[in-house]
């Protein structure tokens, strides 16, 4: 999904050969291991020393690829973190960090993080030298442009609510998702969560079930906030998300708890099969 363009240049401040050397990227580098090559050069393009500090950063990126905020933003990262063995450091393409920059800083706005300087597009060479270049154009032709999550301000958890008025809330959405959520932490003592869709039914729309499952996933990644509110304890809860896609941007409008005593969203389910909208 990549390309290398044009010609070599050599990554100022670094004397390939004296002052790097060739390491085996390690598994406890989820992000950058098994990526179609093995070793990486330390210094990295991020100024790293040492495995231990690499590891460590890669570990606050491995969020936002987990996000998929842009079909190349493990490249991208990797391309820094872990540049690739070779006689040169092969920088991303400037053209590859303003695309990658585009689709990704909201989503760490969304987190409260700015896009950093170290990461400026200015500091990385054209498309006419030799760079990572993304295949965009090509990509969408290849793969279907599916709908992304935005970052939105959370919708309240309801509670209360009759059969009744849920149905009138499916006729007026584009999706509804059963999602049983669970937290655990990893490791790093991070957060980390777990989280299991079933589509109930789509209402409108061409979308298939498994893309579905993965926008919400991504949904739940993007807006971690409202993913937090609804996971307060470790013990796993069962949401219906409902909402709506508009120019491409999917937004949930709203939260219904789901509880096993609960037999009005249950009855929404089964009626939905048979209700008439009006």
């Amino acid at each position: 999904v990549f390309a290398v363009n044009g010609f070599l240049s050599v990554a100022t401040g670094f004397d390939i050969g004296l002052s790097t050397k060739c390491v085996v990227i390690p598994k406890e580098m989820g992000m950058c291991y098994k990526t179609g090559y093995s070793e990486m050069r330390l210094p990295n393009l991020m100024g790293h020393t040492s495995m231990a500090e690499v590891i460590l950063k890669s570990t606050t990126w491995q969020h936002l690829v987990h996000t998929d905020c842009h079909p190349h933003v493990r490249m991208f990262l990797c391309s820094l973190l872990a540049p690739i063995c070779l006689d040169t450091f092969i920088h991303p393409c400037r053209s590859m960090c303003v695309a990658v920059r585009d689709s990704c800083a909201p989503v760490l706005l969304c987190h409260g993080h700015a896009w950093p300087d170290s990461m400026d597009c200015d500091r990385f060479p054209g498309d006419e030298d030799m760079c990572l270049a993304s295949v965009t154009k090509e990509y969408k032709h290849l793969h279907k442009v599916l709908p992304k999550p935005g970052c939105q301000t959370c919708p309240a958890v309801e509670e209360f609510f009759t059969h009744k008025r849920v149905l009138e809330v499916f006729c007026d959405s584009n999706f509804a998702v059963k999602v049983k959520l669970s937290k655990r932490r990893t490791v790093f003592d991070e957060q980390e969560y777990n989280i299991e869709c079933q589509v109930e039914f789509i209402t409108q729309g061409s979308l298939l079930p498994y893309e579905t499952q993965s926008m919400i996933q991504q949904w739940l990644l993007i807006n971690e906030k409202c993913t937090q509110r609804m996971t307060p304890t470790h013990r796993p809860m069962v949401y219906l998300l409902v909402g709506n896609i508009e120019e491409g941007i999917i937004l949930v409008n709203q939260v219904y708890r789901w509880q096993r005593k609960d037999s009005q969203l249950t009855l929404a389910t089964q009626k939905w099969r048979y209700h008439k909208c009006l």
